[in-house]
């Protein structure tokens, strides 16, 4: 396992997407540990803000030594996060988390299935699907975004890797509704799915992967204090017990975020 390391990030360069939603690429060593699906805690300098805010990885260039994060501003951390520009730094601990198993989707049909600001992390997820090794590569890659309207920030990018369908909220743009009315209505082929986004539509991709025999993963959106699992800050209740706490829960940001939605007891 790679070593989770705190170390300063420059940024390289930083836009905004769309209302509320920045893009931010940062040059870090921690580029060449990171798994599709892991997360960074990153540290504002506003010591009154103390800890670090958890931001999904959206994209991965080893190249560069460069991460892309992809977050929106809901507080004071994440709208101090918007003002940094070019050759600012910053400090982040990552990678965190334990990363989609996309050794599972070899020579089946795949679906990445994002939602709200779950979106962003599943882009590098879809890229690796798309560019593993023959023997390794799943048969179809598909992936089902679901936004509120025709403001679909990171679609155009999906769709170089996979078969791109889209669902909003008010209709605007591809299939009215949820996630789960897209990939019924466009029958998208599915053995297995990777899923980040609210609980209520985690939930139902748990439901619907029950009743079609569908295996799927699922990374878990939560709260997060110390990104290390010592505080159990971030729990979630699973079938198994945790060795740490001796209960039905699961640390999503050591355990997690993503999980087996097989292991997780998601009744309300």
């Amino acid at each position: 396992m790679a070593q989770k390391m705190k170390k300063e990030a420059r940024v390289i360069s930083q836009k905004m997407l769309s209302e509320g939603i920045y893009d931010m690429w940062l040059e870090t060593p921690i580029a060449k540990d990171v798994k599709a699906g892991q997360f960074v805690g990153v540290y504002p300098v506003n010591k009154a803000t103390l800890l670090p805010r958890p931001i999904s990885i959206c994209e991965d260039d080893c190249e560069r030594s460069a991460i892309r994060l992809v977050y929106r501003v809901v507080g004071s951390g994440t709208a101090e996060f918007a003002l940094y520009q070019p050759d600012d730094y910053i400090m982040i601990l990552g990678p965190l988390g334990n990363g989609f198993p996309l050794e599972k989707a070899a020579g089946k049909k795949a679906v990445v299935i994002g939602g709200g600001i779950g979106v962003p992390p599943l882009l590098e997820t879809t890229k690796r699907l798309s560019q593993k090794k023959e023997g390794d590569k799943p048969e179809i890659v598909s992936a089902v975004m679901g936004y509120r309207n025709s403001d679909t920030f990171l679609a155009d990018e999906f769709s170089k890797y996979s078969t791109l369908y889209i669902a909003s909220e008010d209709g605007s743009i591809g299939t009215k509704g949820n996630v789960i009315d897209a990939l019924k209505a466009q029958n998208v082929p599915c053995d297995v799915i990777f899923a980040c986004g609210p609980m209520p539509m985690l939930r139902g991709i748990k439901k619907y992967a029950e009743e079609t025999g569908v295996k799927a993963y699922l990374s878990l959106e939560e709260r997060m204090a110390c990104g290390v699992g010592a505080c159990l800050g971030c729990v979630c209740k699973t079938k198994n017990v945790d060795e740490h706490s001796h209960v039905n829960n699961a640390r999503i940001c050591t355990d997690g975020p993503v999980f087996d939605a097989d292991d997780l007891d998601m009744t309300v």
